[in-house]
């Protein structure tokens, strides 16, 4: 065996690229469905607070679930190396692996639930309403932490398999399922706005049981191996887990960078007041209904770009079937952003309008128009690339990424809110995308 990529040329990459990223954009579309859902569904049924509540809620769960967001990438990247060199046992050990840790990181979820909603609260200028449905939210929604964890393994793991036909269907099936419960029980039955919560919690364990019968089916042998528990114990050695935690740890610090992006975007909204807070948070869901497109494509980076590039010695190079990939990806990509920039542009009052019956949040929104605009064309790249990263397995530079995006985002914050007040927001957030551009691209010729 040499050092020699295995597999470095595809015969029809168009076609490959789409088998991965459509299944992927057909998924995402639900995903941000369920947040305008959930929006849209307290929206019309409640006060503003009650919006605001959502926001906060949902920023306490972006705050736990991103920093957990290595299950997911570091499982594809290392499992789609483990399909281009054939090594069906080293992919099997990289889910029990994955998987393992998932659970164990529930377990601590559950075990702290009360001190970190507390200390995050406390450290939140809302209003006391807002905070007061912030907690009936999490309170309800934190015990589907064992299925959502497990969820992101099982979906970085299918994702590096090649196959994003079963992330596919888990995704519609839970999506669906939180639609359909959030809607009956904020609406239909006595429980009232914090439905929602409920909804997604039916929602996350009906996705986990319709991963595991999908691994049953279309894995039966991997499922076998993952069962026995001679091969968990031996899998979770430290010789055998020692490069999956080194590069957990880099993703880990990355998500700690998106958290003072994602996080500081709805702590400053929150300082204005509680209009601010409820229109940043439905500007932010039509900002991401973008990005779940592109993140098809992305996925299919890291698929491909992971098995095209892998080595016979466990290692990662950059052949000439990657760079071709990455460059037909790129075209895709781009493409899709030039498309919802005018969507945007042309169709800002009606996208609002689904959002909210509030007058007062709509015509607060038409200030920011122009940031609905321009988010497609600048943030195409910047997603598009991490893809490319997280194949590669290249947390290093994954991780410095985020570290000048978070530090952008701060300082263009700080550099503008008081000559431009509110806009200074979404002048910072746009500027970690554009610092999360600029610093993959100019790093990509030094990549091995």
């Amino acid at each position: 065996m040499t050092d020699s990529a295995v597999h470095n040329t595809l015969s029809s990459p168009n076609r490959e690229i789409w088998r991965l990223a459509l299944p992927s954009i057909l998924a995402n579309i639900t995903i941000p469905l369920v947040g305008i859902v959930d929006t849209a569904i307290v929206g019309h049924i409640g006060d503003i607070s009650a919006v605001g509540g959502i926001a906060v809620g949902t920023m306490l769960f972006d705050l736990l679930y991103w920093n957990f967001g290595f299950l997911r990438i570091s499982t594809s990247g290392l499992t789609a190396q483990a399909v281009g060199r054939h090594d069906s046992e080293g992919a099997t050990r990289l889910l029990t692996q994955a998987v393992t840790t998932s659970l164990l990181s529930a377990a601590l979820i559950l075990l702290l639930q009360w001190f970190f909603v507390s200390a995050v609260l406390a450290l939140m200028p809302c209003s006391a309403e807002v905070s007061a449905f912030a907690r009936r939210y999490f309170f309800i929604r934190v015990w589907a932490a064992p299925a959502t964890l497990t969820l992101m393994s099982l979906k970085g793991w299918f994702i590096g398999m090649q196959d994003t036909i079963s992330p596919m269907v888990t995704d519609i099936v839970v999506n669906v399922v939180n639609m359909l419960a959030s809607y009956l029980l904020a609406v239909e039955s006595p429980v009232g706005a914090v439905g929602v919560a409920w909804g997604t919690l039916i929602a996350q364990y009906t996705g986990l049981l319709t991963a595991i019968v999908l691994l049953a089916v279309r894995y039966r042998s991997t499922l076998t191996s993952f069962l026995r528990p001679d091969f968990v114990r031996e899998s979770m050695r430290w010789s055998q887990i020692r490069r999956l935690v080194t590069i957990n740890v880099n993703l880990f610090i990355r998500s700690l960078c998106f958290m003072v992006v994602y996080v500081g975007y709805t702590i400053i909204a929150s300082t204005y007041d509680d209009t601010e807070l409820a229109l940043s948070t439905i500007m932010m869901k039509i900002f991401m209904f973008f990005s779940f497109f592109v993140d098809g494509f992305a996925y299919a980076a890291e698929a491909l770009c992971g098995r095209l590039g892998a080595t016979d010695d466990g290692g990662w190079h950059k052949t000439d079937g990657v760079r071709q990939v990455v460059r037909i990806l790129f075209f895709w990509a781009l493409g899709v952003g030039v498309l919802f920039a005018a969507a945007y542009a042309f169709g800002s009052d009606q996208l609002i309008a689904l959002m909210t019956n509030n007058a007062e949040l709509q015509e607060a929104a038409t200030r920011y128009y122009i940031w609905l605009a321009l988010m497609p064309l600048i943030s195409a790249l910047a997603f598009l690339w991490d893809g490319v990263y997280i194949g590669a397995t290249a947390d290093f530079y994954v991780r410095q990424c985020m570290v000048w995006a978070a530090i952008a985002f701060v300082v263009s914050y700080f550099a503008c809110y008081q000559y431009i007040g509110t806009q200074a927001l979404y002048v910072a957030y746009f500027a970690h995308l554009a610092a999360r551009t600029i610093y993959l691209s100019l790093k990509w010729h030094r990549l091995n």
